[in-house]
């Protein structure tokens, strides 16, 4: 394994092309020296040859008309040529005859037979010099001569020619030689080369392997590294965007990261039920809103089959259904399922390609919402109905009044009473509704300040006396006069509120029935209580007595003047001080109304009324 990351490294591989261009250029180099050298020196035994030949031997022999009459003479020079001539001479008269030679052995050979006769009739014939290369036998050994042939002339004609065969052993000796000494200059300045390579591959490959593992903490998440530049090149200025890299790339993960749990954080707590579903039917994320809405375990619903998740819920909410209906975009629909009424909006979703890749599903509990908007159609529909009502008697009793038809002192009034007792019931109705408004809207203000709980409960009470003794009904106060419960609050509101529950008592209590009025502390609340047996209310209407226009019995509660308001804003004014107003009934024996405010803190130290 490490031999082939080595193998594969790039310092290896600038090693190899440093010494292989090196090994190349002096290679060539090398061999264009060696080959101009062994140029040099044969050419430089060659003119040495011909220039010691020309001045000794040619120039005494051209004296001579004929080289085969003048032998005795050319021989008389030979031992003196001998001296300044190197190597084996031969003269060669024009009938290729060997007139005189140092060489024993072929004194009186024929020249064609005993040298190279080519460059001999290069020179008797072309009158120019020549040279050949040759190897000869002595001793068992070959050796390297240089053969020159030189024409030898007389009154311009050529009568014979120098032959002369020079050892070259020295002088090859002195090439290898030469050869040697650059083949291990060679070597010497691979082996530098290979160490001054790995020096500079080095100087290149640790940034680099620096840079690579810098990259690969960077891809495995870890931006805290930081490279050392340590020069201004290219690698030094590639580490100086590596670093800037890894800090705005740690810098925008983060964001991202930040982001991805803001998201994450908004979407997990939303209201409404969001779940994405890929076109393969599978979950990609549900929040815990989707798993309360659909009925399942909160858990991580990623990777699961989003139909059978939704199975309870039959086809309505299946995929294949979904994908159909959005086909053109987003769709909004209502469904109900178990008195449960549910919002669904779904799209699809896509990639940066435009292609779809999956749905998202918005899903809502819808049902307080389209039970408020119910509430508020009946509201409507009630204020209507209520303002209808004494609208059209006054209308009808106007008319007949206009018209003349009554002439009767005793029924005019009796109309205009009638009249007046309308006009005085739309008012209290448009009252009750201008005081919800503002409660509705927080525009009602509430002028609190410390009050005597008991105080207000025994006046309220003390006010009702007339109606509960015009029906022979009991109106007790169970508190004890003095008693002194402070609370902080808007006294006329509360005593509104007092005065409301008693006088209903006073209105669904039969004739010689009891009302009891207390007031009490318990821990950090003041109590008031309301108790009847009048007719009370039926079990399924209790809940329903605080909605506005909401009456049990409707004929009965108009015949008595009753807006159907009184409660609603009775609950609204409580729940304005913190406090609570239940209801506790059960029918034909009668009702028991609860009001509960926090207790004052200062406990009657001052404003006290």
């Amino acid at each position: 394994m490490k031999f082939r990351l080595f193998k594969d490294s790039m310092q290896l591989k600038l090693v190899l092309i440093y010494c292989l261009l090196v090994f190349i250029a002096t290679t060539v180099i090398g061999v264009l020296i060696m080959s101009q050298l062994e140029s040099y020196y044969m050419n430089s035994t060659k003119q040495n040859i011909i220039k010691s030949v020309k001045e000794g031997m040619i120039s005494s022999l051209s004296t001579y008309s004929s080289l085969a009459g003048s032998r005795d003479e050319i021989k008389d020079n030979v031992d003196a040529w001998s001296k300044t001539i190197q190597g084996e001479f031969f003269v060669v008269d024009e009938g290729l005859e060997i007139i005189a030679s140092n060489s024993a052995v072929l004194k009186s050979a024929n020249a064609v037979d005993a040298l190279d006769s080519s460059i001999i009739y290069t020179a008797l014939f072309n009158n120019k010099d020549a040279v050949s290369y040759s190897m000869v036998q002595n001793d068992a050994v070959n050796i390297p001569v240089m053969n020159v042939a030189m024409p030898i002339g007389h009154d311009k004609k050529v009568i014979g020619a120098v032959y002369i065969r020079q050892d070259l052993s020295l002088t090859e000796a002195t090439i290898d030689k030469s050869k040697q000494i650059f083949l291990r200059a060679m070597l010497i300045s691979l082996a530098i080369t290979v160490l001054l390579g790995m020096l500079v591959a080095s100087s290149i490959t640790v940034p680099i392997n620096e840079l690579t593992e810098t990259a690969q903490k960077m891809a495995d998440g870890d931006f805290s590294t930081k490279l050392d530049v340590r020069s201004n090149d290219e690698i030094g200025r590639l580490a100086e965007m590596l670093n800037l890299l890894s800090t705005k790339l740690n810098a925008t993960l983060l964001e991202m990261g930040n982001e991805k749990r803001k998201l994450e954080t908004i979407i997990q707590n939303m209201a409404d039920g969001l779940i994405a579903i890929n076109l393969e039917g599978k979950i990609i994320h549900a929040n815990q809103a989707a798993c309360r809405l659909l009925r399942v375990p909160t858990v991580d619903l990623a990777g699961e089959s989003y139909d059978a998740v939704i199975e309870s819920f039959g086809q309505e909410l299946a995929l294949e259904n979904l994908l159909t209906k959005c086909r053109d975009g987003e769709v909004s629909e209502k469904f109900e399922k178990d008195s449960v009424i549910y919002s669904i909006s779904y799209e699809k979703f896509k990639d940066e390609n435009a292609n779809d890749i999956g749905i998202i599903v918005l899903l809502k509990d819808i049902t307080q919402r389209q039970k408020l908007e119910n509430m508020q159609m009946d509201f409507v529909a009630n204020v209507s109905h209520e303002l209808k009502t004494p609208l059209t008697t006054i209308k009808g009793y106007t008319e007949t009044l206009m018209e003349g038809y009554v002439d009767d002192e005793e029924m005019r009034k009796e109309f205009l009473g009638i009249i007046d007792s309308e006009a005085d019931r739309m008012s209290r109705l448009v009252k009750d509704l201008l005081q919800l408004s503002r409660l509705d809207n927080d525009q009602e203000i509430l002028n609190k300040r410390e009050i005597n709980l008991t105080d207000l409960v025994t006046m309220s009470a003390r006010n009702a006396l007339f109606m509960a003794s015009e029906k022979g009904q009991q109106l007790n106060c169970l508190f004890e006069q003095g008693d002194k419960i402070f609370v902080f609050a808007d006294k006329d509101r509360i005593e509104q509120v007092i005065s409301n529950v008693i006088s209903n008592a006073c209105k669904y209590t039969n004739e010689g029935g009891r009302i009891d009025v207390d007031v009490f502390k318990k821990e950090s609340e003041a109590v008031i209580t309301v108790k009847d047996n009048g007719i009370g209310i039926p079990k399924a209407n209790q809940q329903r007595v605080f909605e506005r226009f909401f009456r049990v019995d409707k004929a009965r509660s108009r015949a008595m003047g009753s807006t159907g308001l009184g409660l609603a804003i009775s609950k609204q004014i409580i729940e304005g001080h913190s406090g609570t107003i239940e209801l506790e009934s059960e029918e034909n024996r009668g009702t028991v109304v609860t009001i509960k405010l926090p207790l004052s803190v200062n406990r009657g130290v001052k404003n006290i009324e």
